[in-house]
């Protein structure tokens, strides 16, 4: 019975680790399902031992949150107040927002890929911006973000241009489901046309006067030696 816990075990992991986009998705996924694993096979040796594992894990989970991602990036972070105001501020510019939740395992993992999205092309007429639909609970009523637990939806990419949602990510079907998406970087930039965009952006947008209009993977490919972003929240 044991082999037989850990070989349904190991086919949820991998099943699992098919949708997984960094390695800290990865082995997230192996030990929660391995301490699954062994609440079960407590369970089965002593009662006992199997409740004192179950209130570990649990004090565990409470007392110890995974670390938020801290690391430079050109996000501008909204408010309930804000977003509707900065969107409508500017239409020439084009947004990229991330609706997002502190407890989404799935947000925490592509907050450094969207970071880095946002150093690469970031410009005056193509803008990154994050709110936390968690917190702001009726921002996520107003443009159809479900905040469930057991939602897909999170984290979930809108495109606004000149004010307005021309796309998103993941997508909802007829019946109100999200539909799978994987959230790396190629599929953002694919998606949601990142090269394209850019080069339009810096366009038809004026210069910026503060700051590089060329992102900075562009600006140290041409030799410019200009120094490293600053982290805009």
């Amino acid at each position: 019975r044991e082999v037989e816990i850990l070989m349904f075990l190991s086919a949820i992991v991998m099943m699992k680790n098919r949708r997984s986009i960094t390695v800290e998705q990865h082995i997230g996924n192996i030990f929660m399902f391995s301490k699954v694993a062994n609440a079960i096979l407590f369970f089965r040796l002593d009662i006992r031992m199997g409740l004192l594992y179950l209130t570990l894990c649990i004090v565990f989970l409470m007392t110890c949150k995974p670390p938020l991602y801290m690391g430079p990036e050109y996000i501008k972070y909204f408010s309930d107040k804000t977003i509707d105001e900065e969107l409508e501020r500017d239409k020439r510019v084009t947004w990229i927002v991330e609706f997002f939740a502190n407890w989404s395992s799935e947000c925490q993992s592509f907050a450094p890929i969207f970071a880095d999205l946002s150093l690469k092309y970031n410009c005056s007429g193509l803008h990154f911006g994050k709110v936390d639909v968690g917190r702001y609970t009726d921002v996520s009523t107003r443009y159809k973000v479900s905040t469930s637990p057991l939602t897909k939806q999170l984290p979930t990419l809108i495109l606004f241009q000149g004010g307005t949602e021309t796309m998103r990510r993941p997508q909802i079907d007829k019946k109100g489901r999200a539909v799978s998406w994987t959230f790396s970087e190629e599929n953002v930039i694919r998606e949601f046309n990142l090269n394209e965009l850019y080069q339009k952006a810096k366009k038809q947008s004026k210069p910026r006067e503060e700051g590089p209009e060329e992102p900075p993977a562009l600006q140290a490919a041409a030799g410019h030696p200009d120094g490293e972003p600053k982290k805009d929240k």
